[in-house]
């Protein structure tokens, strides 16, 4: 469940984006759906009462009311045993691809960029923990297995394991990342991630410093990534380029050498243009 802790006894105040609201103002019963809904992803596609009454902290008796009227509006299905998402999801996502000015800027320019690589290209936006992609490209000769990166809009990964999600970190001020690290303690998923603290923090601010992140096998072994941030008008990063290839296909000093500056002209072009 979405976290929201109690200021002054007035308003609350949403731990994960700042946002602040009356207490009168909040209707706990569109945050306890949202909950449930969010408690759905990869991992775990299906889920019955018990186990979504775990991950939210409700009752059982709360977390079947809520199931069932996510059901009867079309959000859920149900088996007889498990309850899962339906498509009607996908509205929300739809609404904010179609509508949202800084995927439909980049889809050209990641368009041309695969156009002159043969390569995959993403932009990814962070969201609490993951970083998201929010526009991709694809060659359509790619047959090189990339998975999970960049193969989908709407992927979500772990911000401290992919080279997007670390320039997005890294411009976050030195409290926030901070914070961010006690909220999500780094966790191990190959045998190159980074679960020191104060090692991340030291490698955040080397990233921030040289404005670019080459990320090798700490999230999924054979696959390594390099990314640039986007600044938005303000100097603001807004989301970061990055570009994902298998280890077997091209080599670290590739990437650096041939495929940032590519990647760092085409961010200067969205800077200008958003």
């Amino acid at each position: 469940m979405e976290k929201i802790l109690n200021e002054n006894k007035k308003n609350l105040i949403n731990i994960d984006n700042q946002k602040q609201i009356r207490h009168e103002d909040f209707v706990a019963g569109i945050s306890k759906g949202m909950a449930i809904l969010e408690c759905f992803g990869p991992e775990r596609h299906r889920l019955n009462v018990s186990m979504t009454a775990e991950k939210t902290g409700l009752t059982r008796a709360a977390t079947r009311r809520h199931l069932l009227t996510l059901e009867y509006l079309g959000y859920l299905d149900f088996d007889g045993h498990y309850y899962y998402l339906t498509p009607k999801v996908l509205k929300f996502s739809g609404a904010y691809l179609s509508g949202s000015q800084l995927p439909k800027i980049c889809q050209p320019l990641l368009n041309l960029l695969t156009t002159q690589t043969s390569l995959i290209f993403s932009v990814m936006v962070l969201d609490g923990f993951e970083a998201i992609t929010i526009a991709r490209s694809a060659s359509h000769q790619q047959t090189d297995r990339v998975n999970p990166y960049g193969l989908h809009l709407g992927n979500r990964l772990p911000a401290h394991a992919t080279s997007a999600g670390k320039i997005l970190l890294a411009h976050l001020e030195l409290n926030e990342q901070r914070k961010w690290l006690e909220k999500y303690p780094l966790k191990r998923l190959t045998k190159y991630s980074i679960t020191d603290n104060a090692q991340f923090l030291s490698l955040l601010e080397e990233i921030k410093e040289q404005d670019w992140c080459y990320s090798s096998e700490e999230h999924e072994l054979g696959v390594h990534a390099l990314a640039v941030p986007i600044y938005g008008p303000k100097g603001n990063v807004v989301a970061a380029l990055n570009i994902v290839s298998p280890t077997a296909r091209s080599t670290q000093e590739y990437l650096i050498q041939q495929i940032l500056p590519l990647l760092q002209e085409t961010a200067r072009e969205l800077r200008n243009v958003i």
